[in-house]
C-alpha cells in the first residue's frame, strides 16, 4: 500500500499507465467537490475524510484495468475480484483516507506553484493542455476533480516525506547484515535413505482403523460441480463456408508477402575519408578491380564491412535499403552516397529472391483468417442479442440456440479440474479462471462471462453442487494402506536420523557411523544462506543456518525421502563490514525501512482517526449493475 502511496508517474505518454499510477491513489479524500458530506454514499470514513462510492468504484476499475495490462488481456469483473483486487484497493483507500485526515488536522497547504509544479511533474513537464485534458477523459474525471485530488495527494506526500526523510542506516546495522548474508559454513553429515532401509510391513486392521480415523479429513470426497458454459469467440461463430472465392484470391494477389518470405539480400558497405577517394574506388570496380580487393586496400575485412541479410524493411537506413535493393546483382556496385560517415559504395554479395507459397496451399488459411475477420464484426451483436434472450426468460441452452452456440456441460468437477476418478478433465475453457469462478458463483444463478482473448466471452453457470463428504475406509482402502506405510516409513527414517544425531552430539565421528552402517557420508564447503544445494537444498541450507557452532542437526534432504544428520564444523565470517554492503543493497535496504515506518504511520493514523467501512455503500461500489 505505501509503495502506491509514495509512487508517482514519470512519462505522459503512457496513457492508462500514468493515469492508474498517478491517480490511482488521487481519488479518495475530503474534497467538498467530491466528499458529498457523511451519509449513506460514503463507502469508508476517517473522522471528515471520506470515500465516497463512486469514487472507490472508480479506485475498483482503475485496478482491473492495470492488473489487466500486467496480464495482456482484459480481466472480467470476477476474476479481478477473486484475485484480491477489492481487498488491494480498500487497503489503499483506508491508508489514504487517515493521510487526509491527518493532513487536514495539521491544516497543511500548498502554493498554486508548487502544485502547478506537481501536475507538471506528473506529465514529465512534456504534455500540452489539450493532451492533459484528454488523458483525463480517458480516465474518466474532470480537470477540477483532478486539481483537487491531486493537491490531497501532494499534502499526503508531505506527511510521508515529513516521516521518512532522511533516514538513516546505523552502520551496525549493515555491518550485521554485511556478515549475515555473506557468512558460510563447512559441514559434515551422514545420509539416512529411505530407499534404503527395509520395506514396511503391512499394517494390522487395528492399525489401520486407528490410522484412518486419525486423518479422515485427509479422505474426504471434494465438493463437485457440474458446469454448464457457452463459448463465444470469433473462432467458434467464424463461417468460412460464406466467404467468397474472389475475396480469398484477391487477399492473396493483394498481400502476397503475407504468404511467403520477402526478398533479403546480404549488404556490405564500404566507406571512405573523402569523395575524391570513393569516386576513385567506384572507377576502378568499374574497371574490373573486385569489391574484396578495394575492401583489401582500404584495410578492412568482409566481416569489418558486411551489414547483414537483410529483407529492405529490415534495413535502418532508407538510402542504404534504396541502393541495395536497386543492384541487379552480385557484381554492382552502387553509386558513391554521402552520408555522415563519410562516402560510402554499397555491394550485396548474396540476394535471396522473394519465395510466394502458391494459392492452393494457403487458400484454406486465407478462407479462415477472413472468417475470422468478419466474425470479430457481428460478435457484439450476437453477444448483446444473448444477454437480451436471457434477460427475456430464455435458459442458456435457449439463448445459445438462439444465436446457433453451442452450450456445453463439463462432467461434475473439482476446483482443481479433476473428475471423480480422479483424473483431469480435459477440454476446460479458460480452465482456472472457469474454475475459480464457478467456485465462487451460486447454483442456478446467471453469471457475469469471463473474457476469452482480446474479443471473446465464456457464459457459465453451476447447474448442480455435490457437497464433500467424508469417505469410507472401503472407499479408500488402497489409499489409506498406501498412506499408513509411507507415514511408518517416515517415522521410521525420523527414528534413525535422531539415533545417528545422538551419536554424533555424544562426540561420535560421522566417518566411523557411515562405516559401520553403509550409509552415505559427505562434506559441503563454503554454504552460504542464499545459496541452493543438490543434497540439502534451500530449506536444507536454512536449517544448517540455523544451528550454532559445532553443533549437530538433521535437515531435510532435497530430493526423496532422505534426512541428513549434519554437523558444523566451521562458520566463517566476511571480510569487512558496513562499508562492504553495495549501494543498491543500502539503497532497497534504506526503502523497505521507509515503508515499515509508513506502515506503522498508518497503522497509528487508524488507532487515532477510527475507520468506519459502510458495508451498503461497499455493495453499491461492488454492484456490477451500478456500473
Amino acid at each position: 500500500m505505501m509503495n502506491t502511496l509514495r509512487g508517482a508517474a514519470q512519462t505522459w505518454a503512457a496513457k492508462l499507465l500514468l493515469l492508474l499510477l498517478v491517480l490511482s491513489f488521487v481519488a479518495w479524500g475530503a474534497s467538498d467537490q467530491l466528499a458529498g458530506g457523511f451519509g449513506g454514499n460514503n463507502v469508508i470514513e476517517a473522522g471528515e475524510s471520506v470515500v465516497t462510492v463512486d469514487e472507490y468504484r472508480l479506485q475498483l476499475e482503475r485496478a482491473i484495468a492495470e492488473e489487466s495490462q500486467r496480464q495482456g488481456r482484459r480481466l472480467s469483473r470476477a476474476e479481478a475480484l477473486a484475485a484480491g483486487a477489492e481487498q488491494n484497493v480498500r487497503a489503499r483507500a483506508v491508508g489514504s483516507a487517515v493521510l487526509d485526515e491527518q493532513a487536514r488536522r495539521m491544516a497543511l497547504g500548498l502554493s498554486e506553484e508548487g502544485l502547478a509544479k506537481a501536475i507538471s511533474e506528473d506529465f514529465g513537464g512534456q504534455a500540452s493542455g489539450s493532451q492533459i485534458r484528454q488523458l483525463l477523459r480517458d480516465a474518466g474525471l474532470t480537470e477540477a476533480q483532478y486539481v483537487a485530488d491531486r493537491e490531497k495527494e501532494a499534502k499526503r506526500q508531505q506527511i510521508i516525506e515529513a516521516a521518512a526523510r532522511g533516514m538513516p542506516i546505523p552502520d551496525t546495522f549493515l555491518s550485521a547484515l554485511h556478515r549475515y548474508q555473506n557468512q558460510t559454513r563447512d559441514i559434515v553429515f551422514v545420509e539416512v535413505d529411505a530407499a534404503g532401509m527395509a520395506p514396511v510391513a503391512e499394517p494390522t486392521p487395528a492399525e489401520l482403523d486407528a490410522f484412518f480415523a486419525e486423518n479422515i479429513s485427509r479422505y474426504d470426497a471434494p465438493e463437485y460441480r457440474t458446469i454448464t458454459h457457452v463459448l463465444l469467440t470469433p473462432e467458434v461463430i467464424a463461417d468460412p463456408s460464406v466467404i467468397a472465392d474472389g475475396e480469398v484470391r484477391a487477399e492473396y494477389d493483394n498481400n502476397r508477402v503475407r504468404y511467403g518470405k520477402a526478398e533479403t539480400r546480404t549488404i556490405q558497405q564500404l566507406v571512405f575519408p573523402d569523395l575524391a577517394t570513393a569516386n576513385a574506388a567506384r572507377d576502378r570496380i568499374l574497371s574490373g578491380t573486385s569489391f574484396e580487393d578495394e575492401v583489401t586496400a582500404a584495410g578492412r575485412t568482409l566481416a569489418d564491412v558486411t551489414l547483414g541479410t537483410l529483407t529492405k524493411a529490415e534495413v535502418p537506413d532508407a538510402a542504404i535499403a534504396d541502393a541495395a535493393f536497386a543492384l541487379t546483382g552480385t557484381q554492382a556496385v552502387s553509386p558513391v552516397l554521402e552520408s555522415p560517415f563519410g562516402p560510402r559504395l554499397i555491394r550485396v554479395s548474396e540476394i535471396t529472391p522473394e519465395s510466394v507459397a502458391p494459392f492452393e496451399d494457403v487458400a484454406a488459411t486465407i478462407r479462415n483468417d477472413l472468417a475470422i475477420v468478419q466474425a470479430n464484426d457481428i460478435l457484439a451483436e450476437i453477444h448483446d442479442a444473448y444477454e437480451d434472450a436471457r434477460a427475456g426468460g430464455a435458459t442458456m441452452a435457449e439463448a445459445a440456440t438462439s444465436q446457433k452456440l453451442a452450450m456445453a456441460t463439463l462432467a461434475p468437477v473439482d476446483i482443481a479440474g479433476n473428475g471423480k476418478d480422479g483424473a483431469a478433465l480435459a477440454d476446460i475453457p479458460e480452465r482456472d479462471a472457469l474454475l475459480q469462478a464457478a467456485f465462487a458463483a451460486t447454483e442456478g444463478d446467471e453469471n457475469q462471462p469471463l473474457s476469452v482473448g482480446r474479443f471473446g466471452y465464456l457464459f457459465y453457470e453451476v447447474a448442480d453442487i455435490e457437497a464433500s463428504r467424508p469417505r469410507t475406509l472401503d472407499e479408500v482402502r488402497d489409499r489409506a494402506v498406501a498412506d499408513w506405510k509411507a507415514d511408518a516409513l517416515t517415522k521410521a527414517v525420523d527414528a534413525e536420523a535422531e539415533r545417528l544425531a545422538g551419536l554424533i552430539r555424544d562426540g561420535g565421528d560421522p566417518d566411523a557411523i557411515a562405516a559401520e552402517t553403509g550409509y552415505r557420508v559427505d562434506r559441503k564447503y563454503g554454504l552460504q544462506r542464499p545459496g541452493d544445494d543438490a543434497d540439502l537444498g534451500r530449506a536444507g541450507i536454512a536449517t544448517v543456518f540455523e544451528a550454532g557452532p559445532r553443533a549437530t542437526g538433521i535437515a531435510t534432504g532435497a530430493t526423496g525421502n532422505r534426512r541428513l544428520v549434519f554437523r558444523i564444523d566451521a562458520i566463517n565470517d566476511p571480510l569487512g563490514g558496513a562499508e562492504a554492503i553495495s549501494p543498491e543493497l543500502k539503497e532497497i535496504v534504506t526503502s523497505n525501512l521507509i515503508d515499515d515506518l509508513l506502515n506503522q504511520l498508518v497503522n497509528r493514523l487508524q488507532d487515532e482517526f477510527p475507520v468506519t467501512l459502510n458495508e451498503a455503500a461497499l455493495g453499491r461500489a461492488l454492484d456490477v449493475q451500478s456500473n
